[in-house]
């Protein structure tokens, strides 16, 4: 299907879903004083969607890339929001319409056998108003939670902080200060002040160190370009590291070509130099710190799924490691902890992951969360622990596909290190 195809089909499917949603809320917004504000609220509304369809169909004829407009991702993100917030709807209407002909049919076959006539009667029951007003409630839902994620929420950088205690770890590292971000998708961003006001967040964390667990971009390298600068001014004492995800591989480049290859991955390092990050790939770094050290190691991406590259390797990373320094590890893929890194000789006493997003959708409470993205990854968000190795897997910085957040708000990691006896 064309792109033209599918703007034919977007416009289809908009237009039954409003019809069959007007029909169903047309006795609702026919009732009281205001029902012709009401009813015009509807229209403006449905009309400002397919102001977003036009407009996403212009974007993607004229093939543009890289950094997204405001306009861009509000429009896509409300288009979504309002085909959820009608489809949600809609399911209410199908429920109740379905259970109507049931009934209407065997009303009908009654008649056919009792003595009155048939043609004249209605046998089809009315709507039900109460499960019609619960269907608009419930739609109401998504409707402002969506609107909210893409306005508000995508930028509502959140700081968590947590403390981890080794029995080994260096006394000159008692206190170390770590702070985590990932999944930045520099290509998604619309907004340079609300991106800076994030860096300014990790900047009054005053870390030791600043770790970047991958997803640079969403898929070509000039889209950091806007926001180097930006990006230059994370401050940290002992370093800035950064490793690559797996979306930082999907550039236009001749991936059967080394010499494009490396022409594309050198200049997409020069990036990354001019942020002040020190790119790994599959190497360590030895921090120092009054006579004692612990070692970072960073991986080129790993991931279990089938599509996902399988690059990191931990041997080569940990070839000038000490047999019995603490490490730290950078992942992107959380998967790579399970199926590699957790059954490794090396002791990996803190794995740093993102990748997940949290699904962008979900929510947190003291001691539970959830997100559809439990459903596709074991380790999904949050802290995990295993023979004495943590992994911490970070809700990412940015935002991917949906232009918004719901519940699972962009993350700002920082890890306290501890020396002391309480592990596990």
């Amino acid at each position: 299907m064309g792109r033209f195809g599918f703007f034919i089909f977007l416009v289809f499917l908009f237009v039954l879903l409003d019809v069959y949603s007007f029909y169903g809320l047309r006795g609702l917004l026919s009732q009281g004083r205001y029902s012709r504000i009401y009813t015009g609220l509807y229209f403006a509304i449905s009309a400002f969607g397919y102001f977003c369809i036009v407009h996403l169909y212009q974007f993607m004829s004229n093939g543009v890339s890289g950094t997204r407009s405001e306009l861009f991702n509000f429009t896509s993100g409300f288009l979504l929001t309002l085909f959820i917030t009608k489809l949600v709807f809609s399911i209410f209407l199908i429920t109740q319409d379905g259970g109507r002909a049931i009934i209407g049919l065997f009303q009908y076959g009654k008649s056919l056998f009792g003595d009155g006539d048939a043609s004249r009667q209605t046998f089809i029951p009315e709507r039900r108003t109460f499960i019609t007003n619960v269907g608009a409630i419930v739609a109401a839902i998504p409707f402002f939670g969506m609107l909210y994620g893409i306005t508000k929420g995508k930028y509502q950088y959140t700081v968590e902080k947590i403390t981890l205690t080794f029995r080994d770890l260096p006394k000159a590292f008692d206190g170390f200060k770590l702070v985590q971000i990932s999944d930045i998708h520099a290509g998604s961003f619309d907004n340079k002040d609300k991106v800076l006001e994030g860096i300014l967040k990790i900047n009054a964390l005053d870390p030791d160190i600043v770790c970047f667990t991958g997803d640079l971009v969403n898929s070509e390298k000039e889209e950091i370009d806007p926001y180097i600068d930006i990006f230059g001014q994370i401050q940290a004492k002992h370093g800035k590291f950064a490793i690559l995800g797996n979306h930082d591989y999907y550039g236009r480049y001749d991936k059967n070509d080394p010499k494009a290859i490396k022409a594309y991955h050198d200049d997409f390092g020069k990036k990354y130099a001019k942020m002040g990050f020190d790119l790994m790939k599959n190497e360590s770094r030895s921090i120092n710190i009054d006579g004692d050290e612990i070692h970072l190691l960073g991986v080129e991406n790993w991931g279990a799924g089938r599509f996902f590259q399988k690059y990191g390797d931990i041997d080569l990373a940990a070839a000038h490691v000490p047999k019995d320094s603490f490490n730290i590890m950078l992942s992107h893929d959380p998967t790579h902890w399970d199926e590699k890194i957790l059954k490794h000789e090396r002791h990996m006493h803190l794995t740093l992951s993102g990748h997940t997003h949290g699904f962008q959708f979900g929510f947190q409470l003291p001691g539970y969360a959830w997100s559809p993205a439990q459903y596709r990854y074991k380790r999904w968000l949050g802290l995990y622990e295993e023979a004495e190795k943590y992994l911490y897997v970070n809700r990412g910085f940015g935002f991917l596909g949906f232009p918004g957040r719901i519940g699972m708000w962009p993350e700002i990691t920082l890890i306290e290190l501890r020396s002391g006896e309480d592990v596990g």
